[in-house]
């Protein structure tokens, strides 16, 4: 099976109705891969988990295969990038996400998997000391060779992505539509530019409208893609707040710069950090230390492990990728060692124990 063809079904698969992620992979799972949820027949359909009988039928006729044929002339005319759940390139901290998408398009060159990944996220009425905040943050995290997501909003996401391309940050921004347009239109110059060192990202095919109930779907994929969520402004409510809902959701760390206390558009900020919700963040040094991030200037000596007893083979797995990567994620570590998540878990915990790592925020470990 060509390419294309795989596209194909990958993307009448994101197309039927009544199928969203959760249902979509269990799919996958359940017939072994996405060309056969096509090929199977309506009597075995119907007895997977979550199907029916009306689902079944909307799977077996193959309704959605003409505007899937549509959407990949689409793609190879425009060359956009696919990427499907199961592919090494798709965003790994997203992927492991139950309701991540099945299905992403983007267009521009980016490391979706980069070591640090973080999330500017705020209100569409920014105002002047959210601007400065936003261009200082951005700035700076671009020493630590972050990779700044957001939303291509008004307001503190547009700033952040201009801010990034003028300081030659890596910026991804995730849509709410298809990629047949930009939305601001106002910004579609910045998203020009930011496919030189970044891109944007979705996961909606070409002509879905900007609706509103596209905009928490993409919320949900800027939290889950990154390490870490800033909130810089917000009133005490918002989609930049949402966001940071979600991130608290997926286990991610959340940040929220402070404001004063008459501002409305620090009320948000303010009220997450004293509800514990957020960690109070004045600069990128804050998150650095937080994230606990090595100095950008300086690195550190290779590790001289000390081991006082024989590894077993999983824990010599283990400690030979935390050895090469220098810190790695949970995810990452289950998916390079082919060992379940049960058994890197419980190994991991034995090796915290044993005094030869240490666990730091996001999920992240690094030996001793």
């Amino acid at each position: 099976m060509n390419e294309d063809e795989r596209l194909k079904y990958q993307i009448a698969l994101t197309l039927l109705p009544g199928v969203g992620p959760v249902l979509a992979k269990n799919l996958v799972s359940y017939c072994g891969s996405v060309e056969n949820i096509f090929k199977k027949k309506k009597a075995n359909l119907e007895r997977i988990p979550g199907i029916g009988v009306e689902r079944a039928a909307a799977i077996a006729n193959h309704a959605v295969f003409d505007q899937a044929e549509k959407e990949v002339a689409f793609i190879r005319k425009h060359k956009i990038t696919s990427l499907f759940y199961t592919d090494q390139e798709y965003p790994i901290r997203l992927k492991n996400c139950e309701d991540a998408p099945p299905l992403l398009f983007f267009k521009g060159k980016c490391d979706m998997n980069a070591e640090r990944m973080v999330a500017i996220v705020g209100t569409r009425h920014s105002t002047a000391y959210g601007k400065e905040i936003t261009e200082q943050l951005v700035g700076d995290l671009g020493k630590y060779n972050a990779v700044i997501v957001s939303g291509l909003a008004y307001g503190i996401d547009i700033v952040a992505h201009k801010a990034c391309v003028k300081n030659n940050v890596p910026t991804i921004g995730v849509l709410a539509h298809g990629l047949d347009r930009i939305y601001p239109a106002e910004h579609k110059p910045t998203a020009e530019k930011m496919v030189r060192n970044g891109g944007v990202l979705t996961e909606f095919i070409s002509k879905t409208n900007p609706d509103r109930e596209n905009f928490p779907s993409r919320n949900r994929i800027v939290a889950g893609m990154v390490d870490a969520v800033i909130v810089v402004e917000s009133a005490l409510k918002g989609g930049a707040l949402i966001t940071a809902d979600i991130a608290n959701g997926y286990n991610r760390e959340v940040f929220a710069v402070p404001g004063r206390a008459n501002s409305t558009y620090s009320q948000g900020c303010n009220e997450y950090i004293r509800l514990n919700k957020a960690a109070l963040a004045e600069n990128a040094e804050h998150i650095a230390s937080l994230m606990n991030w090595n100095t950008p200037e300086k690195s550190k000596p290779p590790k001289q492990l000390n081991i006082f007893r024989e590894l077993n083979p999983e824990e010599k797995v283990l400690i030979d990728l935390l050895k090469e990567k220098g810190k790695i994620d949970i995810d990452t570590l289950m998916i390079q060692s082919g060992l379940p998540v049960h058994k890197v878990s419980s190994t991991l915990l034995n090796l915290e124990f044993d005094g030869m790592l240490k666990a730091l925020p996001g999920k992240m470990f690094e030996l001793l």
